[in-house]
């Protein structure tokens, strides 16, 4: 009866049949460029049938060329191709009957004509063109045809061809599916009728994708598996037809929809279903039934295979949840950190409860893996529900536990887990921004003591840094304490440090010293506006600070003892708020006292010189009860230092000219204990091991007895002065070297000016012309160098000076220039 029927044409079908199971895809583009050849013939060929209205013709034609999609030769991705051209063919077919149907031109039992077709991979792409036809066309037919369609592409079982089979259905019924709660017509169906067709395409296709993973050889093995990732969309497809029904209600989906496709993603057992589909099931639905439905999602990611990636699928949904709340917070014009999840979702309990279970059930999850999972409730706490401090501390006393359970401590900074951990903790640091809040966590530091101790050291001065950048001043002593209790790795050897130093090459010192710099800078902002925990905040720092040895002290101690002399100012300033100002100071100098001790003892005798120094300045300026007896102390240590530890003659003759400097500025000394300061100075500097240093020295020294300090007012002792100048003159004829020698003189010669324009009688026209002369028999005599040039230079300058001054008509000078002769 049926053309298509009978044996001739059944013949020549078997020999069009592809059946051999390919063991690889060879010559796919001859394969797919003969079928396709065939299709465009064929489709040529019907469509010239309905355009002449032969309708029996036109569905040989179709079978004819739909049974091209029975090859077994064809890549998926060449299938996909020839499955495109072929469906884009049937849609002339869908267009003729639809008109057809709509002029009143019905063919009768068209429906059941098309079943007659005589394989059945034709037979179902007809039937399901012609059941759209009649659906569209009489819509009470819609509920019956659905389900028969959905029940008749069991018929093929090959995964391929039956995955393109149903996507074909799931394509044709897109627009179509019924997606009301009650119709007018109950044989048109509703929306539950629409989730069951779907429900159970999905499940046929699954099983379909699935039992591709088992065809061939275990040889290919890898090549299904990518096979099986170019098919994933058509398997996710059905999810998406499910998340786009519109009368699908929250209700609907707790109770039908989720429940059926988890029922499918658990017991398919396939770990590259069970990943994608959670992934899909996450990505099309929408947020408000994740909200919801929580705790079965969870407990079914803690049955999935071992195989599939737990951690990505509950970080994406994490992800997604906190990117909700972010996106709603803006729309709703909350205040920035409140949380517009509903109240009676406890999305941290529900996540922290159900990643717990999963980490108890999977126990073959690598240990990095169970990190993230922490990582990512981290990440939720402080997007959701950034106030709440004490979840982020609950997740990190859970990571401590997980890691003593498996009793691991000194995680090497090699392994991957001490990433994911190290990550844990930088991602507080950096949401925070605060170290103030950071001490607030109290698992904080015990899961930083997991470490090895390049970690540890790495993550203090992130810390560090975060704290600069921040600017965070740390305001208690208790918070100074809690601080520099993570920062130990930076401010202290540890027992772990040599062990670990001597598998790996040493720390180099310019970064050694660039760390403790930054050590140094963050001292700085230990700082309270109260002055006396100011000096608690101190006290602190130095217990922490001061266990650094001497190559650490000599970067962090000298900001203490600066920050001490600061708090020292600050009492001073406020000596009519508080009466025992005085005492206060006297107690911050006794601080600094002992902290530069340290400095010196540690064989650091140049920095402690000068801080010393320091301090009796910064005394002779507060001038609080018995500082002159405390600044006398000072500078004596000072002296101690320079003659015991001092050796080096440039560092000698830096170091004596600071303590002259410092002797000069001083003036609440008495003259029974300037003298003997003046005295030593002088001493010392005729004393330096270089005759040029001697020089140099004694000539500086004459400043104390010109400009030093007596009684609170400048000394101008003409004779001594004099005398230093006068023995600096014969100490540098002394220098056997002619270019040294003449350097000094030119220097000399600027000390003698300098002293005789202010005003010393003592130096006379005389003195001046005499070392002029010096200079000028014995600088035309030195060799012609570099160093010349620059003595010539200096010399022609203070010329030039003197000069001036001889052609000034300066009223105000009390001295005459008359008489020098410069040539």
């Amino acid at each position: 009866m049926y053309p298509w029927n009978s044996a001739a044409y059944n013949s020549n079908l078997l020999t069009i049949q592809r059946t051999i199971p390919p063991n690889g895809y060879d010559d796919q583009d001859k394969l797919l460029s003969d079928a396709l050849g065939i299709v465009r013939s064929q489709a040529f060929q019907m469509k010239r049938c309905l355009d002449k209205t032969r309708l029996m013709d036109a569905l040989k034609c179709a079978s004819t060329m739909l049974a091209e999609l029975r090859t077994s030769l064809l890549s998926p991705k060449s299938y996909y191709e020839l499955y495109m051209a072929i469906t884009n063919e049937l849609c002339h077919l869908e267009l003729y009957l639809l008109d057809e149907f709509q002029k009143g031109r019905k063919v009768a039992d068209l429906y059941e004509l098309v079943q007659y077709a005589g394989n059945i991979v034709p037979r179902l792409y007809l039937l399901i063109t012609v059941g759209l036809v009649y659906i569209k066309t009489n819509s009470a037919l819609k509920r019956s045809i659905l389900k028969d369609l959905v029940e008749m592409c069991r018929g093929v079982q090959h995964p391929l061809r039956g995955l393109f089979l149903r996507n074909y259905l799931l394509q044709c019924t897109r627009n179509i599916l019924p997606d009301v709660v009650q119709a007018e017509d109950e044989n048109e169906g509703n929306v539950f009728d629409a989730i069951d067709f779907v429900l159970m395409n999905f499940a046929e296709m699954n099983k379909l994708w699935v039992r591709m993973q088992h065809q061939g050889h275990s040889s290919e093995k890898s090549r299904r598996e990518k096979e099986r990732e170019e098919l994933k969309i058509l398997v996710g497809t059905n999810l998406v037809r499910l998340s786009q029904l519109e009368s699908a209600t929250l209700e609907t989906y707790q109770k039908l929809i989720l429940p059926g496709i988890l029922e499918q993603v658990v017991s398919c057992r396939d770990a590259i279903a069970q990943e994608y589909l959670m992934e899909c099931i996450i990505q099309v639905f929408p947020d408000e039934f994740h909200l919801q439905t929580l705790d079965p999602f969870l407990k079914s990611c803690a049955q999935l295979q071992s195989g599939v990636n737990v951690k990505n699928i509950i970080i994406s949904l994490i992800d997604r949840l906190a990117a909700y709340n972010q996106r709603n917070e803006k729309a709703a014009g909350v205040e920035e950190g409140a949380s517009v999840i509903p109240a009676e979702v406890q999305l941290f309990d529900v996540f922290s409860v159900q990643i717990a279970n999963i980490v108890q059930t999977r126990t073959d999850m690598p240990l990095e893996d169970t990190i993230s999972l922490q990582v990512a409730l981290v990440i939720l706490a402080q997007k959701v529900y950034p106030d709440r401090v004490d979840y982020v501390d609950k997740v990190l006393e859970t990571t401590t536990q997980i890691l003593e359970r498996l009793n691991l401590n000194n995680i090497s900074h090699f392994l991957s887990v001490n990433q994911e951990l190290s990550r844990l903790l930088r991602i507080c640091v950096d949401f925070y921004n605060n170290a103030l809040t950071i001490i607030q966590l109290k698992n904080f530091c015990p899961l930083l003591d997991k470490f090895d101790y390049t970690s540890r050291k790495s993550l203090a001065l992130y810390i560090v840094m975060n704290i600069l950048e921040n600017e965070t001043f740390i305001p208690t002593a208790d918070e100074t304490d809690s601080v520099l209790a993570m920062l130990t790795p930076l401010i202290k050897d540890e027992e772990d440090q040599q062990q670990q130093q001597t598998t790996q090459e040493k720390i180099d010192p310019e970064d050694f010293a660039e760390e403790q710099g930054i050590v140094a800078r963050f001292v700085h902002l230990l700082e309270s506006d109260d002055p006396d925990m100011q000096y608690k905040i101190l006290q602190a720092a130095r217990k922490h600070l001061g266990l650094g040895g001497p190559q650490r002290i000599k970067h962090v101690l000298p900001p203490l003892v600066f920050a001490a002399y600061q708090l020292a100012f600050k009492y001073k300033s406020i000596a009519d708020k508080d009466q025992m100002w005085d005492k206060k100071c006297q107690k911050i100098l006794q601080y600094c006292h002992s902290t530069i001790a340290v400095l010196a003892k540690a064989e650091l005798p140049e920095l402690a010189l000068r801080l010393y120094l320091q301090g009796a300045l910064i005394i002779d300026q507060i001038a609080y009860t018995n500082h002159e007896t405390v600044a006398y102390d000072f500078m004596t240590q000072a002296f101690s230092l320079y003659e015991d530890e001092i050796s080096d003659s440039k560092s000698q003759l830096a170091a004596i000219t600071l303590i002259i400097a410092t002797c000069e500025q001083m003036t609440c000394f008495s003259e029974e204990n300037a003298e003997p300061l003046r005295t030593n100075c002088a001493l010392a500097a005729s004393k330096l091991l270089k005759k040029p240093d001697q020089c140099r020295g004694v000539v500086t020294c004459a400043s104390l007895f010109w400009s030093g300090k007596k009684a609170g007012e400048e000394m101008r002792d003409e004779k001594r002065t004099l005398e230093c100048l006068k023995k600096g003159a014969r100490i540098a004829s002394q220098c056997i070297d002619p270019s040294v020698r003449v350097q000094l003189y030119v220097e000399l010669l600027n000390h003698y000016l300098f002293y005789f324009e202010r005003g010393n009688s003592l130096i006379t026209v005389a003195m001046l012309n005499q070392l002029i002369t010096k200079i000028n028999e014995e600088l035309p005599t030195l060799d012609s160098s570099e160093e010349t040039k620059q003595i010539e230079m200096h010399y022609k300058n203070t010329l030039v000076h003197i000069r001036s001054r001889m052609e000034s008509n300066d009223s105000t000078l009390e001295i005459s220039f008359a008489g020098i002769t410069l040539n």
